[in-house]
């Protein structure tokens, strides 16, 4: 019995997630060692582990429920003002500091989900552009909490107190990065076992088929509230670990631009694939970076960047490496 290629492919596709899982982890558990070698620095591998969780967290609402939102950033920049404020004003806790981040994102996304969870298309896009925006200006106006234009300051993360150690996450850079990485790696392992869940099964139903998933009795209204809301809490976590990075908090952290900034990195990972977003985060952060420090026009070559992914690779920079990357 003869075997094609089609045939093969078939059967090593099941390995490609794991092998891919197992490649993430090794480069980010090891990028202290290589990423100096590189003429990188460990500042900028923290960067890519809160964008990643954050386009990640984008992506359970575009890549696996097919909802398009343009105004995340808003609970991007509400998470990063909750651990500040947190910080600055209530107490110097760092753990504290991040779930008031993430409630206050979380909870201000659940309540926005409840007015916008029957709009479609182009009409669900344009009110969450909307809500951002008011966030934006409200933060921007705002300068005896929020210190408006000029961001909040005056706030330090603190070292992390277990009991019978201390974690000095406050002055070493090499503590707080992998700090980053513990939260990222319990963050996406959550994402992960919920996406693989009857309820993630259910979200991809309503992605491919939304009316098909109505005529099968699936509250179809009541689960895209669900995965706006958990989204939405996940953007709030990667925003307060953006504050604890930075030590500042600003209203671009809520503007509509770090929202379209947030589609790229999903779009050019591969929004169909669990990892593609840290990819794609990757990427955007260290070009960045790198094309930032050469001209003000950064932007201009990431657009381009963009636009030759999504016309030759459609699946994104990990479909390429999955075999999925043909037009």
């Amino acid at each position: 019995m003869s075997v094609t290629t089609a045939d093969l492919g078939r059967r090593a596709a099941p390995i490609r997630p794991w092998l891919t899982a197992i490649v993430v982890w090794a480069l980010l558990l090891t990028v202290p060692i290589w990423l100096p070698m590189l003429g990188g620095y460990t500042a900028l591998a923290g960067r890519v582990l809160v964008f990643g969780l954050l386009a990640m967290s984008f992506n359970i609402l575009l890549g696996f429920t097919g909802v398009m939102s343009f105004g995340h950033a808003a609970y991007f920049g509400l998470g990063a003002y909750g651990a500040g404020l947190t910080l600055k004003y209530i107490a110097a806790s760092t753990p504290l500091a991040m779930l008031a981040g993430v409630l206050l994102g979380g909870i201000a996304g659940s309540l926005f989900g409840l007015l916008i969870v029957r709009r479609r298309g182009v009409y669900f896009a344009m009110v969450t552009v909307a809500f951002g925006q008011i966030a934006f200006y409200v933060a921007y106006s705002w300068n005896s909490l929020t210190g408006g234009y000029d961001g909040l300051r005056g706030f330090a993360r603190a070292p992390i107190h277990l009991g019978f150690a201390t974690i000095d996450i406050a002055n070493n850079d090499l503590a707080f990065y992998y700090f980053l990485l513990a939260v990222f790696a319990v963050a996406t392992g959550v994402q992960a076992l919920m996406l693989a869940s009857p309820f993630g099964r259910t979200l991809l139903a309503i992605r491919e088929n939304e009316r098909r998933a109505r005529f099968l009795g699936i509250p179809v209204e009541r689960h895209i509230w669900m995965s706006f809301s958990i989204s939405c809490a996940f953007t709030a976590l990667a925003g307060a670990l953006y504050a604890l990075l930075n030590n500042f908090a600003d209203p671009m952290g809520l503007h509509y631009t770090l929202s379209g900034e947030i589609v790229i990195m999903a779009v050019m990972g591969g929004m169909r694939a669990f990892w593609g977003p840290l990819v794609g985060a990757a990427v955007f952060v260290v070009l960045q970076d790198y094309i930032s420090s050469m001209t003000v026009n950064w932007m201009s070559f990431v657009g381009l960047i963009f636009v030759l992914v999504v016309l030759f690779f459609p699946r994104g920079i990990l479909g390429v490496f999955q075999g999925g990357g043909g037009r």
